[in-house]
């Protein structure tokens, strides 16, 4: 028996859906991430990142935040295409960057990874991620969503955009050990101000 028959779907059809990670997903999810990295982000990320990869480490690391979530806020969600795992979205509330404030609305929930192997794109799934990562966030009390985006991901930029979220006006520099990584934040309100798919 498929065990996530019996577990409620957060949104999606039969074929498509999305629900919460299980502990025996750590692996598939490891797997997509990397995948999906030396894909989308040969081009962007340290090759050492991408070529020494562990695959044993990863898997514990997501089988850890699935099964020990830091805080109650934490999450992490799969997309199904039938009772494949096609994609995922790690969230959690958001760390003030330094020298920000809270916003007065109230909390963020940041999204610390949305990924979708590329096999399996442009049918909706990174849509039905941020659609069920946002309405958790809204039940959690979030007045705000946001990610962090390597500022050269193209890709990634213009899915959020087309979802309605905009750059926020932060960014960082991740020190990798090799070429600096520039990243933008990217925000989008939730509750009656969001954007159409947001919530």
């Amino acid at each position: 028996m498929d065990p996530s028959s019996s577990f409620p779907r957060l949104s999606g059809t039969a074929d498509a859906s999305v629900r919460p990670a299980f502990p025996e997903d750590a692996a598939e999810i490891a797997r997509i991430q990397v995948v999906t990295w030396r894909t989308a982000y040969r081009s962007l990320l340290p090759m050492a990142v991408l070529d020494e990869w562990d695959a044993d480490v990863a898997t514990e690391s997501w089988r850890h935040a699935i099964t020990v979530p830091p805080t109650p806020g934490h999450g992490v969600l799969v997309a199904l295409e039938k009772n494949t795992v096609v994609g995922f979205v790690a969230y959690g509330p958001a760390e003030l960057a330094t020298g920000e404030v809270p916003d007065p609305a109230g909390p963020t929930t940041e999204l610390s990874i949305l990924i979708v192997e590329p096999r399996w794109g442009r049918r909706g799934h990174g849509s039905r991620l941020l659609a069920a990562a946002a309405d958790l966030a809204v039940g959690g009390g979030a007045a705000r969503l946001q990610v962090w985006l390597l500022e050269a991901d193209r890709v990634s930029a213009g899915f959020y955009e087309s979802a309605g979220w905009a750059p926020d006006g932060w960014a960082r520099t991740l020190d990798t050990g090799g070429e600096p990584l520039r990243e933008v934040r990217w925000h989008a309100l939730l509750g009656s101000d969001a954007p159409e798919g947001t919530t």
